[in-house]
């Protein structure tokens, strides 16, 4: 049975006995059949409404140990028992206290389970993005068929104003297509023959047509729905805390219950049942509901409001990790740069340096090695074979070429001639990356390859710096050329000439002395992503970095680092805050309903006890549904 349907149950059978409560003192009105009707109407309630937290009290005891429902149950089959030995021995009875301290628990629990409803709708909300039906090419001609049945390989037309099916590339046409629903970027995206397309989102301006990538559970939009739902149902370190708490809170609870009810009872000589109010609203103000709420709910808004910002946390241990955050390491080629070099300068016998670089670096998926390629094709190049090639990671590569042997790549023992020297100084202090074109002795030219910085990057740098964080930035590149970069864009610290292979050594040792977030992109950055303390990964990048990323920027605009950061510390705050409150209120509530102010008028009863404690977890929820409304920007911590 739903809670929901166990609080109007419990609801409709306390309404009388709170009707006599409210009417007793006024007209002398009572329940037909006295007591024997509120006997009658609160075991139904224990029966139906109360025995789940009798079950999960038992269950809690025989594995010896304590949760919140062993209070409720504690309390409320206290107030019953008694309730029904006062009875047999013709004294006063408040069944109605079971009754109510049932109720107003289970309305605290509609409430939280209506707001929580509300803090993941966040999922809802995307899976409603996605297309029902497409126009997909069957049997030579377009016909409407349901997203489920596209095929990877399907071509599917998409007009003017509809939503792209599934994830795919452009075969034909251009358009702009509105990705916000997605990423959060507001701007439309041009897109032509050859670029990828993302489901869910919405074709612009003409129509397109695309052949089907990824479909199904393997959408980007199904990607990012199951990464939210696995971060709103992670478990926080800090939540360990909690855990541990309410193990020895609920014991100590018990003994401060019985305490209470021996000192009035025994030594302050008031009756069994005066004292034995005391003691239960002892043990149902204290029941700790809003401590266990008070991360899963600010877990759940927060990963929910980072969805919707194109921003990814991936689970709570993330969150926590980025409290205490120093240093902002970042990976240079397509995290700071654009990624897509390309050809800026040729020294030496143009035609021929290039013709060997191209032919030499055919094979090759390194960014440099296509800007190489594409220049060789602009410039109508034919590629010659080559024998013997050979690679070396983070050097370049060598083979024979028409018979002789050439190397592509960095220097080496490579002769070089002053005037090349000069040039590669030149190209160098202008940002470019130079790479050397050498026969078997010799250079015999240099291509300058250029990857300019986005043009967001030097505002991200200066707002992480705004924040009091460090700036590093790893790159593979000479010194020269990093240093450039890095003046163009703030970064305080450059380290350069590391190998990809040495990513990850380099972020450990920054490691030993501060706390590290590493941004990267490629496949050689998932070593140094799972390394640091928070890896980042752009969403533009590999599926292997985006792996080993605890935080994924759907953008890939590296102003979203700022925004990453300051949404997880404001969300981790704000689950500290709200154990703090949660602490407070039953360090507060415990003594008031002890009855340490009784004798200046100041009690809890145990149903305004059970009201008040239901509030309290509403509060907490509420709280952490505020981090819908904080401002996350750039250079708030």
């Amino acid at each position: 049975m739903t809670i929901t349907r166990r609080f109007w149950i419990s609801l409709a059978l306390s309404f009388p006995m709170l009707l006599q409560m409210g009417l007793m003192p006024l007209t002398g009105w009572m329940l037909p059949g006295g007591d024997w009707t509120a006997l009658t109407l609160t075991t139904i309630i224990m029966v139906i409404s109360a025995r789940p937290f009798l079950q999960s009290a038992i269950a809690s005891f025989k594995k010896h140990h304590s949760n919140m429902d062993t209070l409720v149950a504690i309390g409320t089959t206290t107030a019953y028992g008694f309730s029904i030995y006062a009875m047999a021995n013709q004294q006063p009875v408040f069944f109605e206290t079971a009754a109510f301290v049932t109720t107003f628990i289970l309305l605290g629990q509609v409430l939280e389970t209506k707001m929580r409803r509300g803090a993941s709708s966040a999922i809802e909300k995307l899976l409603g993005l996605q297309a029902k039906q497409a126009n997909v090419l069957r049997n030579g001609h377009f016909q409407l068929l349901p997203v489920a049945d596209i095929v990877v390989g399907d071509t599917i037309k998409v007009k003017p104003g509809a939503k792209i099916a599934v994830d795919g590339i452009v075969v034909k046409g251009s358009s702009s297509i509105d990705e916000s629903m997605v990423t959060g970027e507001s701007i439309p995206v041009e897109k032509h023959a050859g670029d990828y397309v993302i489901g869910a989102t919405i074709n612009g301006s003409s129509t397109l047509e695309y052949q089907a990538h990824r479909v199904g559970n393997d959408t980007m939009l199904a990607q990012i729905v199951e990464l939210v739902k696995r971060a709103q149902n992670s478990h926080a370190p800090i939540q360990n805390l909690t855990d541990r708490v309410a193990d020895i809170f609920v014991p100590v609870v018990l003994i401060l219950a019985i305490l209470t009810f021996l000192i009035w009872y025994v030594f302050l000589g008031v009756s069994v049942a005066h004292a034995l109010v005391f003691a239960v609203s002892v043990v149902v103000i204290a029941c700790p509901c809003a401590l266990g709420l008070a991360t899963p709910t600010a877990l759940m808004v927060g990963t929910g409001r980072g969805a919707k910002m194109g921003i990814l946390i991936k689970n709570g241990e993330v969150l926590e990790a980025v409290d205490g955050i120093e240093t902002v390491v970042f990976d240079k080629t397509g995290t700071i740069t654009e990624g897509t070099p390309r050809v800026v300068q040729v020294v030496g016998n143009k035609s021929k340096v290039i013709q060997i670089a191209a032919s030499l670096e055919a094979d090759s998926e390194h960014p440099l090695a296509s800007a190489i390629g594409k220049e060789a094709a602009d410039r109508s190049i034919a590629l010659l074979p080559v024998q013997n090639f050979r690679t070396q990671s983070g050097v370049g590569v060598t083979g024979q070429v028409s018979g002789a042997a050439f190397s592509v790549g960095k220097i080496g023992d490579l002769k070089i001639s002053s005037a090349f020297q000069v040039n590669a100084k030149a190209m160098q202090a202008d940002a470019q990356t130079v790479v050397y074109v050498g026969n078997q002795e010799r250079v015999i030219g240099l291509i300058g390859i250029q990857d300019a910085p986005k043009p967001t990057s030097q505002a991200a740098i200066a707002d992480l710096r705004a924040q009091g964080l460090k700036t590093v930035m790893l790159t593979g590149d000479n010194q020269q050329v990093a240093d450039a970069i890095a003046s163009q864009v703030g970064i305080d610290t450059v380290i350069a000439n590391v190998l990809p292979d040495q990513k990850a050594d380099y972020v450990s040792r920054i490691q030993r002395s501060q706390r590290v977030v590493f941004v990267g992109d490629g496949i050689n950055d998932a070593p140094a992503l799972s390394t640091a303390t928070v890896g980042i990964a752009m969403g533009s990048g590999t599926d292997i970095a985006i792996e080993a990323g605890g935080i994924v920027l759907m953008r890939n605009d590296l102003r979203d680092v700022s925004r990453a950061l300051t949404l997880s510390r404001k969300t981790f705050r704000r689950i500290k805050l709200n154990l703090f409150w949660a602490f407070v209120y039953n360090v507060v509530g415990i003594p008031v309903a002890a009855g340490l102010f009784y004798f200046i008028g100041l009690t809890l009863s145990p149903e305004i006890a059970g009201l008040a404690m239901a509030l309290s977890s509403v509060s907490v929820v509420a709280s952490s549904l505020l981090l819908n409304s904080t401002k996350i920007t750039p250079a708030l911590g």
